[in-house]
């Protein structure tokens, strides 16, 4: 297949284009800045444009079957009113653009694996939740429900669309692990607040896998969690951590109100979350690498 995909330069979705073109797929990475000296896998291109102006970018876009748009700025910062409108427009102004790009397509099979997260259903403290799950009503889930709305847009041009909410995605060379690693390496390691709130994780292949599940799977659409099955508390997340660096804990939980002193709003995120299970992949035959935290811990840091 044909693949356009957004935000394509961070450690995501570097896995995930090495992991597409694998397995004989095409891939159009859309870029803001093209970095000198990077290189891609045979069956991969750059193509450099900021997606949330409109502009001939778009012409590419419909010469795809299908769209992964991954685009967003990042949410692990402090925030304030300026970057709290960069989260949402970031994804918004992207996907809207995505989506006048697929009227195009109109006559032709068309699939849009567009992300979003978990954050969507807000906190439920010990809650179970699946893709029935209902909205949350903080700032996160306002964001992924206008994400997944503006996405659904899309099928007004008979595109399938799959929404894809992630959880905290554990990898080698970016995300919440490379600021957490640094801390244990140096026996400071701490459970954050209570350490009793649900962390909703999975490994950077499994990612990459479900994505190319769900461009296999054609009859499955809407909400999934991007998920593994078994989700932990921040204590236990902390527990498995050091002992896969083979790090003492030495120091106590880090305060809540510490926590939100240093990252204001942010903090309720790392303080609460959220208790998922990715129940459409698991009803449809999905096998996870990585079910367990230990052992993708020990795949990525030993």
């Amino acid at each position: 297949m044909n693949i356009f995909l957004t935000g394509g330069s961070g450690f995501i979705g570097s896995t995930l284009t090495q992991r597409m073109t694998s397995s004989g797929h095409k891939v159009t990475l859309l870029t803001r800045s093209i970095k000198k000296g990077r290189t891609l896998p045979e069956g991969a291109s750059f193509l450099e444009a900021n997606p949330m102006n409109p502009g001939p970018w778009q012409e590419k876009v419909a010469e795809n079957e299908v769209i992964i748009n991954l685009a967003g700025a990042s949410i692990f910062t402090r925030w304030n009113k300026k970057t709290k409108r960069n989260i949402l427009e970031s994804r918004i102004l992207t996907t809207n653009h995505i989506v006048e790009a697929l009227q195009e397509r109109k006559s032709k099979e068309t699939h849009l694996i567009n992300a979003s997260a978990v954050g969507y259903y807000g906190f439920h403290g010990d809650e179970i939740l699946d893709e029935t799950g209902a909205q949350g009503n903080d700032f996160l889930a306002s964001v992924a429900k206008e994400w997944e709305s503006a996405a659904l847009t899309a099928q007004k041009f008979g595109v399938r669309v799959v929404l894809c909410r992630f959880g905290i995605v554990l990898g080698k060379h970016g995300g919440t692990l490379s600021k957490m690693v640094p801390a244990f390496k140096h026996n400071l390691g701490s459970p954050f607040g209570s350490g009793k709130q649900w962390f909703s994780w999975i490994h950077e292949q499994d990612l990459a896998d479900i994505i190319l599940f769900f461009l296999e799977q054609k009859g499955l659409e809407g909400p999934a969690n991007c998920t593994a099955p078994n989700p932990v508390r921040n204590r236990e997340l902390t527990k498995i951590l050091g002992q896969v660096l083979q790090k003492r804990r030495i120091f106590p939980s880090v305060p809540g109100f510490v926590l939100k002193l240093m990252l204001g709003e942010f903090g309720n995120i790392i303080l609460k979350g959220q208790r998922v299970i990715p129940q459409k992949l698991l009803d449809n035959g999905f096998s996870f690498k990585f079910p367990f935290l230990k052992e993708a811990l020990q795949d990525l840091l030993i």
